[in-house]
């Protein structure tokens, strides 16, 4: 028999039903209900497999409940409605309630209460919208499915879609939005999976996973959750096979949350691949509690905290991922929490690239680290590091630091334009084997006090002091390792430093080969040293060290002691050695060595202006033209300001210079200098310019800049400090004294901290040698205010603010053009004016960087243009330096 068509009309007098109910009553399973246009205010029960249309079409058929509170329709049996328009008078109750059968709900608008599907009920919706509920739009409590196809979920005042019990969810091209509490909870046993849908402006969280409950996300969109975009408190773990249990998000994206973006915070798995996760306020993926996080090619980018935590005991895998643009840590992995990270990248970030801490253990293997202000990876206190084949570069202070009682073992590691190479001030165990440390600033090894790494095979070339340098009463040992080319001297070994030093090679340094100061020790044994500017090895006052087997070839000078000296030497000789104390190869080796040996004043040590071999002062530095300087100032982008006030400065000082060269009394005038003003807006540069300038008029004797910062000037313990602070100063004789971030040196009150300490030895030292350096303290404006105000003497001597004002846009623009024409690029006039837009768009908030934004926007849009390029079947040299509008980065 084939299924019967039952119609209804309200006003009909025959040969159709007034109400639905009286319809569903008189049909049988399979047939079809065909509903005329109107309002139907009844609490319809469908009990039997019917079929419920709008006959015109949807938006034609109007459900209301009888009264407010009770659902419009109850479905107990497996029903399609199609096209009603069901419209609820109580947001908080149930609107649509499915309790048997699997019912499909197409083409339907619900509004003022929710869809709600229990007991062992399954529900389809299809095309649908739902809408203006208080709790929640859909709830899913049942052991049934839930099937969301092509589906808006919108204005709720709690969460969109809640699925739980033991609910099956599949959720398809669907969207759910502007909802007061998270776009999606799944809870209890309940699975989800979720396709290509998204989750926009949630009040709380994007995706919300609790207790035991499973979510598969692919290529899904969560954008601008008020709290995190994927938070999970729980979730089932995955089984052997790796195919059910857990969170699991393929693809799609995660943007703009108002906390973190992905928070596992539960017990069970979480695997995210191949998603972009972007402009999260907090951690851009996080892992704590006891979870297990994988990230496998992700992109993690432009994160108001962190890129990466992982704390707790949680354990994480991070594989073939890129950390970008984070405001805190790259990587942060602290308290018992274990990561492996395997590929990828840590880029521009704001603190160090990797940091480890508290107990917590990490696994690098070939992974990248570019442009940090501060370590590219740090440990500290008891954390634990396997590094394997790693590169680093451009980091602000060490490509690898280790401090507190971090332990390490390293099996390649590269160090390029960094301010330091590697810096182990740990006491814990570390050993570092095949680091390659080149071109950078400071020193290349650095071994704190009371340290005992051991180095293997390293090399470091171009360090712009030292090549290693052994803090006192550090005990490393150095086997197979090559220093070349340095600035300085190729090994310096503080007092009561006592180094192991064996089969290592040290060649064309600017100062010593080896220099032991005064009251140094250590073992040097096997050893090759050559073309030294200064005599190969010193030995000051008081130092015993034991010095075997070493070749010195290719020098001035071998060996220079100073009065007290009592190196033991056996089996030393030299070869092409002009002044030798040793004797050539295959003659009587030189035996004991004390201070009564002649012996030349050997530069090396850190604190002190060194003489050449042959006694003369060290060729001074060209003198720079003063009206060159000024020019090279002037041609700076904006800073008209800072201009006058460096040009009057200037004035002032050629007047104190020819008073004193007159024989008169000079003003009482200070030379140090307050540079106020945000990230990225020239100050380093005017610094370096104004020391030259000094120079040039005669009131410094070199006007080079040192750079400093909190680190180095503050200690760790009680008497380190002090040093530490004049040791910097000292370097910084004859010049320019610049420190970032001075401000950092006052901690709150009640600390125990040694800034203030740092802050007094510098008073002190301004006023002893108020005529050799000129300090030059910067930072934010309101943070300099208070740094000044923190100790008397700080006034006084700083009695002049020079205030660095933001760039603007046009002047933005000009910075990309300068760094274009330097790097040979030419911007076409649109991209000048897309340039302009993009910078005129670009908030104006911490984030932002003034000149260093312009040279990343700069960096992106060679980036982007290369990629461009490269698509080209035959580029000319006209597409090859040429940049245009779509060569720039998404829209800020």
């Amino acid at each position: 028999m084939s299924p019967a068509i039952h119609h209804v009309r309200p006003n009909a007098r025959r040969g159709a039903f007034r109400t639905l109910a009286d319809a569903v009553r008189a049909a049988d399973n399979e047939d079809e209900i065909r509903i005329a246009p109107g309002e139907y205010a009844e609490r319809l029960l469908v009990d039997r497999a019917v079929t419920l249309v709008a006959e015109e079409g949807p938006g034609t058929v109007r459900l209301t409940p009888v009264e407010p509170g009770l659902p419009a329709l109850e479905l107990a049996a497996s029903a399609t409605v199609h096209g009603l328009t069901v419209l609820g008078a109580d947001p908080s109750r149930p609107l649509v309630l499915v309790t048997a059968g699997t019912t499909e709900l197409r083409d339907c608008d619900i509004a003022g209460g929710r869809v709600e599907a229990v007991c062992a009920a399954s529900l389809r919706i299809t095309r649908s919208v739902v809408r203006e509920a208080a709790l929640a739009g859909v709830h899913a409590d049942t052991t049934g499915e839930l099937w969301l196809t092509d589906t808006l979920v919108t204005g709720i005042e709690g969460t969109g879609v809640v699925v739980s019990g033991a609910a099956t969810a599949h959720l398809t091209d669907s969207t759910v939005r502007a909802v007061g509490g998270s776009g999606i909870r799944v809870r209890g046993e309940a699975t989800a999976v979720l396709r290509r849908c998204a989750v926009d402006k949630p009040g709380r969280n994007g995706l919300l996973v609790e207790e035991r409950a499973a979510v598969v996300l692919d290529e899904c969109r969560l954008k601008d959750a008020a709290a995190e975009a994927v938070r999970v408190l729980g979730s089932a773990a995955r089984t052997e096979d790796g195919e059910s249990g857990g969170v699991r998000i393929t693809g799609g994206e995660v943007t703009g949350a108002g906390a973190a973006g992905i928070l596992a915070a539960g017990t069970g798995d979480v695997l995210v691949s191949t998603c972009s996760v972007r402009d999260s306020a907090a951690a851009g993926v996080s892992a704590d509690g006891s979870a297990r996080l994988e990230l496998i090619d992700c992109r993690i980018n432009g994160s108001g905290a962190s890129g990466v935590v992982v704390r707790g005991s949680a354990r994480a895998v991070v594989a073939d991922t890129t950390v970008r643009g984070a405001q805190g840590n790259g990587i942060l992995v602290g308290e018992r929490a274990e990561i492996r990270v395997v590929g990828g990248a840590v880029r521009d970030t704001s603190y160090s690239a990797v940091h480890i801490t508290g107990e917590a253990t990490a696994e690098l293997a070939a992974l990248r680290v570019e442009d940090t202000p501060e370590h590219g990876i740090g440990v500290s206190e008891r954390g634990r590091l396997t590094a394997e084949d790693c590169r680093l570069t451009g980091c602000g202070l060490s490509g690898l630091n280790l401090d507190g009682y971090a332990a390490a073992t390293v099996d390649g590691v590269t160090v390029r334009r960094s301010r330091n190479g590697v810096t182990a001030q740990s006491r814990g165990e570390v050993r570092i084997k095949d680091a390659r440390i080149i071109d950078v600033e400071r020193a290349g090894l650095t071994c704190g006090p009371d340290s005992v790494p051991e180095f293997t095979d390293c090399r470091i070339s171009g360090a712009g002091t030292a090549g290693i340098v052994i803090a006192e009463k550090a005990a490393p040992t150095l086997r197979d390792c090559a220093v070349s080319g340095t600035v300085g001297s190729g090994l310096v070994v503080a007092r009561d430093g006592d180094p192991t030093v064996l089969r290592t090679t040290v060649k064309d340094t600017g100062k010593n080969g080896l220099f032991v100061d005064e009251g140094g020790k250590g073992r040097y044994e096997d050893c090759v040293l050559s073309t030294t500017a200064y005599p190969a090895v010193h030995v000051g006052g008081d130092a015993q060290p034991v010095l075997r087997h070493l070749l010195v070839t290719d020098c001035g000078e071998d060996l220079s002691v100073d009065e007290g000296a009592l190196p033991e030497v056996a089996g030393c000789v030299s070869r092409d050695v002009k002044n030798a104390v040793w004797a050539a190869p295959g003659t009587a080796g030189a035996g004991p060595v004390s201070a009564g040996v002649p012996a030349t004043a050997a530069a090396g040590s850190l604190s002190a202006t060194p003489r050449d071999p042959d006694g003369e002062d060290e060729e001074e530095v060209p003198e720079e033209s003063l009206e060159d300087l000024l020019a090279e100032l002037d041609v700076l982008v904006g800073l008209e300001r800072v201009k006058n006030d460096v040009s009057s400065l200037v004035k002032l000082m050629r007047m104190v210079r020819r008073r004193e060269e007159a024989g008169l009394a000079a003003p009482p005038l200070s030379r140090h200098l307050v540079f106020a003003g945000n990230p990225g807006t020239g100050k380093t540069t005017v610094a370096r310019l104004y020391g030259r300038i000094l120079a040039a008029v005669g009131l410094l004797d070199r006007g080079h800049l040192v750079e400093a910062d909190r680190s180095s000037l503050v200690g760790e313990y009680v008497g380190h400090t002090g040093p530490k602070t004049q040791r910097v100063f000292e370097e910084a004789m004859g010049g320019v004294l610049f420190i970032d971030e001075a401000y950092s040196l006052t901690p709150a009150a009640g600390s125990n901290d040694f800034g203030h300490e740092a802050i007094a030895t510098l008073v002190k030292l301004m006023e002893d040698h108020r005529d050799s350096v000129v300090v030059i303290v910067a930072g934010y404006p309101d943070e300099m205010e208070h740094f000044i105000d923190s100790n008397p003497g700080l006034a006084s001597r700083f009695s002049r603010t020079l205030l660095f004002e933001d760039y603007d846009t046009p002047e933005l623009v000009s910075i990309v053009e300068h760094h274009a024409e330097r790097h040979q690029y030419r911007l076409t006039e649109p991209a000048r004016e897309a340039l302009g837009a993009y910078f005129e768009a670009t908030p104006r908030g911490e984030r932002f960087g003034n000149g260093r934004t312009a040279r990343q926007t700069f960096q992106a849009m060679t980036e982007r243009q290369a990629y461009r390029v490269a698509e080209m079947a035959a580029p000319d040299e006209t597409d090859l330096i040429t940049l245009r509008p779509q060569d720039l980065p998404e829209w800020p």
